[in-house]
């Protein structure tokens, strides 16, 4: 029997890697790399390809939600650990034991519009939903089914001439 497709949250900041970056690189695949969290890192463990993805843009104006992504790699080994030149840099990690995982992942879509934080929070149906909770900090989050329709049916709305 086939594994249900799970959903995620992914942030980054878009001064260093935005939707529209993902959008413009060839095939629209880049990998997910430099997660330095383990909590993070061990949902970047349990993604399966298929899996979909919401695009965050954290740390912005507004921040917000601009697209929508597949995995298309399950975890590896994220290499930028082993780079003594990269500024994700682990010298505790080892090759035949690495610490920190990267997935690919591929645009699927982006929203019709962005969907803002202040809109989200004023989503009576993602009162649970992780992002929106005190002191949540995580760059990779999972998303429930129904925050992730909600969330979707909100960045498909039409824009307002």
């Amino acid at each position: 029997m086939a594994a249900r497709r799970q959903y995620w949250l992914l942030k980054s900041e878009p001064t260093v890697f935005a939707f529209a970056d993902l959008w413009a690189a060839p095939r629209r695949e880049s990998p997910w790399d430099g997660v330095r969290n383990y909590q993070a890192r061990n949902f970047l463990r349990a993604m399966r390809v298929g899996d979909l993805a919401f695009f965050y843009h954290s740390n912005a104006a507004p921040a917000c939600i601009a697209g929508v992504v597949e995995i298309v790699r399950e975890a590896y080994a994220d290499p930028t650990q082993f780079d003594p030149g990269h500024d994700q840099f682990d010298p505790r990690s080892k090759p035949a034991e690495p610490s920190w995982s990267a997935v690919d992942i591929r645009a699927v879509e982006p929203l019709t519009r962005s969907v803002s934080l202040e809109e989200l929070r004023g989503a009576p149906e993602l009162a649970s939903f992780p992002l929106l909770q005190r002191g949540s900090r995580l760059s990779v989050l999972p998303v429930r089914g129904t925050e992730w329709r909600a969330i979707l049916a909100l960045g498909r709305r039409k824009v307002e001439p």
